[in-house]
C-alpha cells in the first residue's frame, strides 16, 4: 500500500500512543485513500474506535482536528500521490443487498487491485531486497501459522525443488520450533503473519533475532510486530469485502520470492531442478497428458 502524507510521522509516534490511538493510526497508515474519501465517523467505525479517538489522534500528531488530516490526504489524492485506481476493502453495501455474485466480484476486484499495488517501485525494492537476503542465507527457515501457514509452506516447497536449504517450521506434537536449535547467524527466518497476529509466530521471530538470525517478514502494516523486528518487511494489504482477511497478496509475495531466489541460484539451481524432475518422473508422481485419438 502506498504511503500517505503522515506515514513517517505516525510510525515515529506510534509507540507513544494509547491502544485506541494505535488502532486509529493503523487505519490511517494502511488505508490512506480512504482517509481522503470517507467521513471521520465512517473511518472510526471501520477502525473500531470512537470518532473522538480520531480527533485525539490528529491532535497527537500536532494538528487542530481530524479535518486537517483528511484535507492533507485529499490533497494527496488530487495530486496523484496515492494514485492507485479504485479502493480495496470498502464494502459499499452488504451481501444481502447486492447478492452473492456481487460479493464475489467485489472480492476478486479487491484482490486484483491489491496485487497491482505490489508492483509499485517501493514494494518491488522491498521484495528484491528481501529475496537477496534469503538467497544469501545458509538455510532459510520458513514460519507461518494459522492462516499464514500456506504462505510459508508454499515458499518452502518451491525452494525444495531447487535445493536443500529450506526448513519448514511445522512439527507434530508442538516440536516445530525445535529445528531452530540448529540455526545460526548465517541463516534467515522467513516469517508470515497478519492481523490478528499469532502469538507464537511473533515469539519465535523474537527468539530468532536473539540468536543473531536475520528476519524477513511478510506482514500487513509498517507498525505490525514483525515489521518492528525484521531486517526486511514486505507489507501486504489484507482488507477484504469478506469477513476474513485477504491472503492472496501475501501468497503472491511468496511466489515472487521463490522465483527470484531460484533464479539467483543459477546453474546449481537448474541442475537440482533437473534432478527433481527425474525423481518425480521415476515415482510417476504426476498424471501424464492423454494422447490424441489414434488415426484409424
Amino acid at each position: 500500500m502506498d504511503q500517505g502524507p503522515l506515514t513517517e510521522q505516525i510510525i515515529k509516534a506510534f509507540d507513544t500512543m494509547s491502544v485506541q490511538l494505535q488502532a486509529g493510526a493503523r487505519y490511517v497508515l494502511d488505508r490512506p485513500r480512504d482517509v481522503a474519501l470517507l467521513s471521520m465517523r465512517e473511518q472510526a467505525r471501520q477502525a473500531g474506535v470512537q470518532p473522538a479517538t480520531m480527533t485525539r489522534l490528529a491532535k497527537h500528531l500536532g494538528m487542530d482536528g481530524y479535518d486537517d488530516v483528511r484535507e492533507l490526504y485529499a490533497a494527496a489524492v488530487r495530486e496523484g500521490d496515492l494514485g492507485f485506481a479504485g479502493k480495496a476493502g470498502v464494502q459499499l453495501v452488504s451481501q444481502k443487498l447486492k447478492g452473492d455474485k456481487a460479493l464475489a466480484a467485489d472480492m476478486l476486484t479487491s484482490i486484483a487491485g491489491q496485487i497491482e499495488r505490489l508492483a509499485t517501485a517501493v514494494s518491488l525494492e522491498r521484495l528484491v531486497a528481501a529475496a537477496k537476503t534469503l538467497a544469501s542465507a545458509r538455510r532459510i527457515y520458513c514460519l507461518g501459522l494459522r492462516s499464514s501457514h500456506s504462505i510459508a509452506w508454499h515458499l518452502h516447497y518451491v525452494l525444495t525443488l531447487v535445493g536443500d536449504r529450506s526448513v519448514h517450521i511445522d512439527g507434530i506434537a508442538a516440536t516445530g520450533a525445535d529445528v531452530l536449535a540448529r540455526a545460526t547467524s548465517r541463516d534467515v527466518l522467513l516469517v508470515a503473519s497478519v492481523l490478528p497476529y499469532t502469538r507464537l509466530t511473533v515469539e519465535l521471530a523474537e527468539y530468532a533475532v536473539e540468536q543473531g538470525m536475520a528476519v524477513v517478514a511478510i506482514t500487513d502494516s509498517e507498525v505490525a510486530p514483525l515489521a518492528q523486528i525484521a531486517q526486511h518487511a514486505v507489507v501486504v494489504p489484507t482488507d477484504s469485502p469478506s469477513f476474513f482477511h485477504a491472503m492472496s497478496p501475501a501468497f503472491a509475495v511468496a511466489e515472487v520470492l521463490g522465483a527470484v531466489i531460484a533464479g539467483r541460484g543459477g546453474d546449481e539451481a537448474l541442475a537440482t531442478l533437473r534432478h527433481t524432475d527425474e525423481h518425480l518422473a521415476a515415482l510417476n508422481t504426476h498424471l501424464k497428458p492423454r494422447g490424441g485419438k489414434k488415426p484409424s
